[in-house]
């Protein structure tokens, strides 16, 4: 659905994206996540067909956005950070203003506002003046106008910066809705957390060099040197530990036993883990459960910047 390659831009002595690749099919919700000026809204843009890049291309849906900037904009809905809204007028108002700004004829325009207004639950709020709604209200008019012309990507620049913990909730909920109803989604935003919970892929971006991209499951593994896991035993703990401690002491090592739960690292895959607990299981140890402690997406982000750095720091000293 969605293709980057070779992806730069400079603004005059500011490389703003450094060869950025990036591949995100049809129905996935990608988290883009990086600090501020790391390059989210230049390739956000870039997308959208606001921006042309300095070299690269992209395409979405199979359109050119850079050869076909105005096709591009037909299959892209774009939802910047903070959009303007105009005073003494109401929501479907609003949103029939920007279906006009679409071209989608008049005849039309009534049932595309009232299947928007449904479709991300502000159907009660038609009547309402846009200025007297709250801020996460706000948002879901925002994405209604969005989603006017029907598009096939949506491209979202921090969509829950500013919202009370409910709103972001209810909001990541409709990211899901959207996903479900066949659209991709690209979503920037600096509370990781939500991303872990919501998308089915991230990328981690810093000073225009995107450094990591995949499954959330996919780049924690990448980072997480060492993994932890967690196996309970019915039984005697302290037997099975010992036997344990036979399995593989160069892919497993096994620390000590506390009640009945045996704490293990490894470096291997989940198929040395899954041989653990095959392990046990041979030789008449009764496996009640086996868990990973995972590292969380905030933690991922900052080994992933640190040594970024570290990086950088070195070149800096060998030069």
């Amino acid at each position: 659905m969605i293709k980057i390659k070779g992806l730069t831009k400079r603004f005059r002595n500011i490389l703003a994206l450094n060869d950025l690749n990036l591949e995100i099919g049809k129905g996935q919700i990608f988290g883009y996540i990086g600090p501020n000026g790391a390059g989210k809204t230049t390739t956000i843009r870039i997308i959208a067909g606001l921006l042309r890049p300095s070299e690269g291309q992209a395409t979405v849906a199979g359109v050119d956005v850079v050869k076909h900037p105005r096709q591009a904009r037909d299959v892209v809905g774009f939802l910047p950070d903070t959009f303007g809204v105009y005073q003494g007028m109401r929501v479907w108002e609003y949103l029939d203003f920007f279906g006009a700004a679409y071209r989608i004829p008049r005849k039309e325009r009534i049932p595309r506002v009232d299947e928007v207004l449904t479709l991300t639950g502000t159907d009660a709020m038609r009547d309402y003046f846009i200025e007297s709604l709250s801020h996460g209200m706000r948002q879901r008019v925002g994405l209604a106008k969005t989603l006017l012309h029907r598009p096939d990507v949506l491209l979202l620049d921090e969509p829950t910066n500013g919202l009370d913990p409910r709103a972001r909730i209810e909001f990541r909920e409709l990211l899901k809705t959207m996903r479900d109803a066949g659209k991709t989604l690209i979503v920037s935003s600096h509370i990781l957390p939500e991303l872990a919970t919501v998308c089915d892929s991230i990328g981690i971006i810093e000073r225009g060099v995107l450094l990591q991209y995949g499954t959330v499951k996919e780049v924690m593994q990448k980072v997480q040197q060492r993994r932890v896991v967690h196996i309970e035993i019915d039984g005697d703990a302290g037997k099975a530990g010992a036997d344990l401690k036979g399995y593989s002491k160069e892919q497993l090592q096994v620390g000590e036993v506390m009640g009945n739960l045996i704490p293990a690292t490894c470096e291997g895959s989940d198929d040395v883990i899954s041989g653990a607990v095959k392990f046990l299981v041979e030789r008449n140890h009764k496996v009640l459960w086996c868990s990973e402690a995972a590292i969380d997406l905030e933690q991922v982000y900052m080994r992933v910047t640190e040594t970024a750095k570290a990086g950088s720091r070195e070149m800096v000293e060998d030069a």
